[in-house]
């Protein structure tokens, strides 16, 4: 991975040290903990309801409501589980793969955050967020059946999102912001030695033979690492349609990482006359890009206050994940490197995705109790992206999102608290079948991966809660 004054800078000021990656397996990697007071109502109508600071993220334009200066400040703790309830594999030359269903492989994750707006007049508005947009992480135990698909999957993206609105002093606003991402990744996976053995010594002596070197060596495991920056635009209207109803609109533009970096495959077998079973490990490295497809997106929210005690909100979100075709691992020395000519292939691996585009729909409420006190409720359905290429590093299914929160406001210096707590639940059991894909046409199985299979069913569930305390001056 690249080490430069920049990424370290980047990594200090973002608190990258403390934001562990997220696991979603829902919604694609998009994490909806990005503040508490949306997330009591689900994020229900956020794009339509400038409550605090947290509107630079999900609508600028709201910044044209607040006043004077804000800052908004919180974080947010995810708790994912996610096993597999069943697993099998076979290898490369259609043995069965001995080991685990791979454990829990969602740890807890923490997600902090912090927004600041600005009144520079009448009609305009900036303001700052740093947030975490998107996130993944999952890792199974070492002794996983399906170690030759998967062993640790992480991406952890921190945001710099500046933003400014102007509002022409009838009820409409406009807000644009630019959203500067600084993206990290890490995959790896165990090495299936036996589809390169029989090339040297045939089917009927590559399997004993890879069993032995892996009881005397260890088996050949893979590391990919890389980073790279990328920016997103977004632009946000907000229109007040009467005091007690407005609605809001955001879109925001798609970008690719270019996840820069390296390969290392440790325990690769090379031949050895020293050897007693004439190979023994050997360490290969290479230069690789990862590309990393983030997609386009528009959210419509709107709320309307029946009372001064009641508040509805809804809202619809859709998104162009089918930019995430492929997951591939591209070498950068031409294909002349260490790693791909062994492969024989600049795309040194392979991972045939095909997401489909998705909906989230949210609808949310807000009782004022008192005058200080207020108690949020939201619900949301968001839909998985995952279509036909299941995998074991996403584990994916629709899921319901049920949340509660609760806000106090001071009414006399400005401070206000929210807390809230979320459940996640997942439609289906998602089931796993996974093989390798020929990259020149993503639904042909590769024939080098001979009988290479992961079956599995995971059992998902998830909880959240989140704390935000904001300040108006």
């Amino acid at each position: 991975m690249r080490s430069s004054l920049l990424t370290r800078a980047i990594r200090l000021a973002t608190l990258a040290a403390v934001a562990a990656p997220a696991s979603v397996f829902a919604g694609g990697f998009s994490l909806n903990e990005q503040s508490a007071s949306a997330m009591g109502v689900a994020n229900a109508g956020a794009v339509a309801n400038p409550e605090n600071a947290t509107t630079v993220m999900f609508n600028p334009a709201g910044m044209s409501q607040l006043k004077g200066t804000n800052i908004s400040f919180g974080a947010a703790v995810l708790d994912i589980k996610a096993e597999a309830k069943s697993a099998s594999a076979t290898n490369t030359l259609g043995g069965p793969v001995s080991g685990g269903t791979g454990g829990d492989i969602a740890d807890p994750a923490f997600l902090p955050n912090l927004y600041l707006t600005h009144q520079v007049n009448d009609s305009i508005d900036v303001g700052l967020g740093i947030h975490a947009p998107y996130g993944l992480a999952a890792d199974y135990e070492n002794d996983f059946v399906g170690r030759y698909f998967a062993d640790k999957t992480e991406l952890t993206v921190i945001s710099f999102s500046p933003a400014v609105s102007v509002n022409n002093g009838q009820g409409l606003s406009m807000g644009i912001g630019l959203n500067v991402m600084y993206a990290e990744g890490r995959l790896t996976k165990y090495q299936d030695i036996r589809g390169a053995l029989v090339q040297q010594v045939g089917p009927a002596q590559a399997g004993p033979l890879a069993d032995a070197y892996e009881a005397q060596f260890g088996t050949p495991y893979a590391d990919i690492e890389g980073d790279d920056i990328a920016v997103t635009f977004r632009a946000g209207f907000l229109y007040e349609l009467s005091p007690r109803t407005q609605f809001g609109l955001t879109a925001q533009t798609g970008t690719e990482f270019e996840l820069k970096g390296d390969v290392e495959i440790s325990n690769f077998p090379a031949p050895s006359a020293q050897s007693p079973i004439g190979i023994a490990p050997t360490t290969l490295t290479e230069d690789v890009r990862v590309p990393l497809a983030i997609p386009e997106s528009i959210t419509l929210g709107a709320r309307h206050q029946l009372n001064d005690s009641f508040t509805l909100l809804a809202g619809a979100s859709y998104s162009r994940w089918s930019r995430f075709e492929e997951l591939d691992i591209i070498s950068r020395e031409g294909g002349a490197g260490q790693v791909s000519s062994v492969t024989g292939s600049e795309i040194i691996t392979h991972i045939t995705e095909k997401w489909k585009n998705t909906w989230q729909f949210n609808v949310g409420s807000i009782w004022q109790v008192t005058p200080e006190w207020a108690l949020k409720a939201g619900y949301a359905w968001d839909e998985s992206p995952v279509d036909n290429y299941l995998t074991a590093r996403i584990p994916s299914s629709d899921r319901h999102w049920l949340t509660l929160g609760g806000q106090w406001k001071s009414a006399n210096n400005g401070w206000a608290v929210d807390a809230a707590v979320g459940t996640l639940l997942f439609t289906d059991d998602p089931k796993v079948d996974e093989y390798s894909y020929l990259h020149a046409v993503p639904s042909q199985k590769d024939p080098s991966a001979g009988a290479s299979n992961y079956k599995g069913e995971y059992e998902l569930s998830a909880w959240s809660a989140s704390l935000q305390v904001s300040k108006a001056f």
